[in-house]
Parts: C-alpha cells; sequence; structure tokens
C-alpha cells in the first residue's frame, strides 16, 4: 500500500491522468484485501506501516484538493463565472437542518 500511495503521489505532482486513475484501482484493490484483515493480531511493525500508509494517504487527499480547487479557478476564469459547483442555498439549508 506504501508503495501505491508513493505512485500516487508521483502521478499527481505530474498530473498523469492514467497513473492517478491506475493507483486509484490498486488502492482499491488492496483496501478490499486489507478489509479482511483482524487489527487486533497486527503486529507492531505492521501498525507502523498501516499508520504511515494512513498519512501518506491524507498527504495525497490534500494534494488532490488543491488540484481540484486550481481546476475550478481555471475554469471560472474561462467562463467568467463565479462557481461552476456551488452548493444551491436549499441543499445547504438541509444539510444543517
Amino acid at each position: 500500500m506504501l508503495a501505491v500511495l508513493e505512485d500516487e503521489r508521483q502521478a499527481l505532482a505530474g498530473l498523469d491522468l492514467d497513473a492517478i486513475v491506475g493507483t486509484t484501482l490498486d488502492k482499491n484493490r488492496l483496501c478490499g484485501a486489507l478489509e479482511g484483515l483482524d487489527a487486533i493480531h497486527l503486529d507492531e511493525e505492521c501498525r507502523s506501516m498501516l499508520d504511515a500508509a494512513r498519512r501518506l494517504n491524507e498527504v495525497n487527499r490534500q494534494v488532490r484538493n488543491i488540484i481540484a480547487a486550481n481546476v475550478t479557478r481555471r475554469l471560472n476564469a474561462l467562463t467568467g463565472s463565479p462557481q461552476l459547483y456551488r452548493i444551491p442555498p436549499g441543499y445547504a439549508m438541509a444539510a444543517r437542518g
């Protein structure tokens, strides 16, 4: 998983869409394999590797969000509209209530 997450980071850095999609498929496959494991029986080394994977996944998530915000900003600049993906006010109120 650590290797796949590192590959994802490199794909994100290079904006390599094919590699991003490939690593997403690899992550889903690995998550499915890890899902059946009993966390109680993991040794300290495995726990630390899982913790490292969790941290790296969080970093990758933040990078994806930065890229998405940048794309949104560029699309807004090209179209001249303030927000293409604005949530309608009714949805925001429904989420609060």
